[in-house]
């Protein structure tokens, strides 16, 4: 029987066997090739902290609703885990027309051999792509939105905080977008390497060098940069973005943050240098600021333009690379020593 790999309690991955099932009415039967994990988001919900736990959503008025008291229960599992698959149209159930046997697709799919779903969840996969690349548009369709929210232009310094898959596409598309100095802080050194690659100018590591912000001044002649991109989801780094950024500047939160503010310091540089906090670079919270020009549909577009073109690359980024049978012992490595990983991906025979 094929097998999915869940989170069956918080820290607890499990491969399981399912029954797979023949396509119904507009659906379609994929068999994976290749799937990836999303580090940040899908993370904090395997180790339970998803910040949003117990709360309702008021959509009319985007706002979050507390609740009076806190939930008995946050991890309801079991878990699906993993966030994009490339896979082949296997078999499509009556009325589909948009995709026939042998297709190449690619979609928001958890690490499953195979995947029954509405024909709609998936996408054909564009020529010159390719599985590695598929697998990857989620963080290169993120990093997007960060540099064009924080409106990188020809000439700006920017800082990159965390290079995680996100943050090394941020540092490739802003050195696109026309920056003409790009500084990345990471701390583990398999992914600062990987920044070099992907073409940092330099690659500050946070963990030997005691003041981060200063560090970037110096880089700069003491201006700082223009526009601080803080991938990491670490609130000591969006402080150190902050101080690392210029008078009038931007800082532009990437990262979803699930703990409390102690290490942000509101009263220092923040409040002497006007400079502009833009949150939440995030492709599902539409319509977006240059709404009706810019919207998902076409920030993947150019996202696999960019990857056709060879202007954008995955070079390094999938790491660890396992087949299914070893996934779960893989997960728990990127939850317990991320410092030996970059981006799980996920094989199939």
């Amino acid at each position: 029987m094929p097998l999915e790999l869940v989170a069956v309690a918080p820290h607890t991955p499990e491969l399981r066997e399912y029954q797979d099932r023949d396509p119904g009415q507009g659906e379609v039967l994929v068999r994976s090739k290749l799937s990836a994990e999303k580090h940040g988001t899908t993370l904090l919900g395997y180790r339970d902290q998803n910040p949003l736990a117990g709360m309702g959503f008021d959509a009319e008025h985007w706002l979050l609703l507390h609740p009076d008291e806190p939930p008995s229960q946050t991890f309801w599992g079991p878990m699906s885990l993993g966030n994009l698959t490339a896979g082949i149209v296997e078999a499509v159930g009556p009325g589909v027309e948009a995709f026939a046997v042998g297709d190449r697709v690619y979609g928001y799919l958890p690490i499953r051999e195979s995947h029954t779903v509405d024909a709609g969840r998936v996408n054909r996969a564009p020529e010159g792509v390719s599985d590695d690349m598929l697998v990857c548009t989620d963080p290169a369709m993120v990093a997007l939105m960060g540099v064009r929210e924080g409106l990188v232009r020809i000439g700006e310094s920017v800082a990159v905080f965390g290079l995680g898959a996100i943050g090394l596409m941020a540092v490739r598309l802003a050195k696109i977008g026309g920056a003409a100095q790009v500084i990345a802080v990471e701390p583990i050194a398999l992914r600062a390497k990987l920044g070099t690659l992907y073409g940092a100018d330099l690659v500050i590591d946070p963990s030997s060098t005691k003041d981060v912000g200063l560090a970037i001044r110096e880089a700069t002649g003491m201006h700082g940069v223009d526009i601080a991109l803080e991938t990491s989801g670490n609130l000591k780094a969006l402080q150190q973005s902050v101080r690392g950024t210029r008078y009038g500047g931007a800082i532009v939160t990437v990262a979803w943050y699930h703990e409390g503010a102690a290490a942000l310091r509101l009263g220092e540089e923040w409040h002497f240098n006007r400079q502009t906090f833009i949150s939440g670079a995030r492709l599902e919270s539409v319509p977006y600021r240059d709404h009706p020009r810019w919207d998902p549909a076409r920030i993947e577009r150019t996202v696999l333009q960019f990857f056709a073109q060879g202007r954008l690359t995955v070079e390094g980024m999938l790491n660890p690379r396992v087949p299914i049978a070893e996934a779960a012992e893989a997960y728990r490595l990127i939850d317990e020593h991320p410092e030996q990983t970059v981006k799980l991906a996920v094989e199939y025979a």
